[in-house]
């Protein structure tokens, strides 16, 4: 944690505000977090899981432009500034996404590179609005957004059955506005064993919940992405049957789901989720 704060507040570009928010850690991080005083800004809170300090940092915040930084993670001196100079380039942009380099926890480059873009104005709009998942989007420490657009859509739904995931943000940010990815390496994601789901072993039960969850936080908060929504849980379902493990919450929000949508997209949803289920198969298989 230390690092991650030095990072963000050691930024090239100074007319900044520094929120931490302390999800009841169990360690010496309320100690760490007291040491800094004033320059930042402390948010102590019970333990609600990441969607909740995403809420809590948001409301907090009084900046026009939001930087999510995990708190393994680390920013490089110019971040914050080149994203600013981005934002800076059109008032319809509303998110804009950055590369990635994975380091171990010494600090020490991996060979594996997170999804990697060329700096390029995106629109998703059309690409979320007729039902289709956009290209992989980056971790949490890469996501930075406008706050009138973070206002539309958060706070953002609390379920016990996700404790962790920046899904809903990407996907609602492409959804309702364009952006840009910047095509360069601006922080360092950790991986390690305790990641939340960057290279997790158990992926399959993980992406089951946070997609069928997302899926139904969207059509009940966006009726219009019902497609996006449907396609969402059909994903997660395939993933529900390819991890083949009993989760009565999942299924509970599942059932939901299908209970306000109709038997034609309830047919869809399964026929799609059978596909990709049938299509892992045959992938594992060769």
């Amino acid at each position: 944690m230390k690092e991650a704060i030095d990072t963000a507040l050691n930024q090239t570009y100074k007319n900044i505000e520094v929120i931490v928010v302390d999800d009841d850690s169990k360690d010496n991080s309320r100690k760490i977090i007291a040491s800094y005083g004033d320059r930042i800004v402390p948010i102590l809170k019970e333990n609600g899981g990441q969607c909740s300090c995403f809420n809590a940092g948001f409301e907090a915040s009084r900046g026009e432009i939001i930087c999510f930084l995990d708190a393994d993670d680390i920013y490089l001196p110019e971040k914050v500034a080149k994203v600013v100079e981005i934002f800076n380039t059109s008032s319809e942009v509303e998110w804009c996404f950055h590369n990635l380099r994975w380091v171990d926890e010494k600090g020490e480059l991996l060979p594996q590179l997170s999804t990697q873009r060329p700096t390029i104005e995106c629109d998703f709009r059309d690409v979320v609005k007729s039902g289709r998942i956009p290209p992989p989007l980056p971790a949490t420490s890469a996501l930075c957004f406008r706050r009138s657009l973070l206002a539309k859509f958060l706070p953002m739904p609390i379920s016990k059955a996700v404790k962790s995931t920046d899904f809903y943000f990407k996907f609602m940010a492409v959804a309702l506005s364009k952006g840009y990815f910047l095509g360069e390496v601006l922080a360092f994601h950790r991986i390690h064993g305790n990641n939340a789901a960057t290279l997790k072993v158990d992926n399959q039960s993980l992406r089951a919940v946070q997609y069928i969850s997302n899926g139904s936080w969207i059509r009940q908060e966006f009726p219009e992405l019902k497609k996006f929504a449907n396609k969402l849980v059909s994903v997660g379902l395939s993933n529900k049957w390819q991890n083949n493990k009993k989760d009565a919450v999942t299924q509970e929000i599942l059932e939901k789901y299908m209970n306000v949508t109709s038997l034609v997209e309830q047919l869809e949803i399964n026929l799609r989720a059978a596909y990709y289920y049938m299509k892992s198969k045959v992938v594992k298989t060769n």
